[in-house]
């Protein structure tokens, strides 16, 4: 599904909904965390070594993503 993107901001801007609900998310709980926080990390370790990631498979790991794992 990454292929269908010309580029990563691309696919950023296009996430970036779920990451802003995220954001909001971390601040009701005291934490201060920003979009690109939470995108870089995914990028670093979750997303590393993945293969053939569908847009939904993204989504849905912004929207589990624990904030302890920054």
């Amino acid at each position: 599904m990454i292929e269908e993107f010309k580029s990563i901001e691309e696919l950023f801007d296009r996430v970036k909904p779920a990451l802003n609900i995220k954001v909001r998310e971390a601040s009701s709980l005291g934490y201060q965390i920003k979009e690109d926080d939470i995108w870089k990390h995914l990028i670093n370790s979750k997303w590393k070594s993945a293969k053939n990631l569908m847009l939904s498979d993204i989504v849905d790991d912004i929207l589990n993503f624990d904030f302890k794992d920054i």
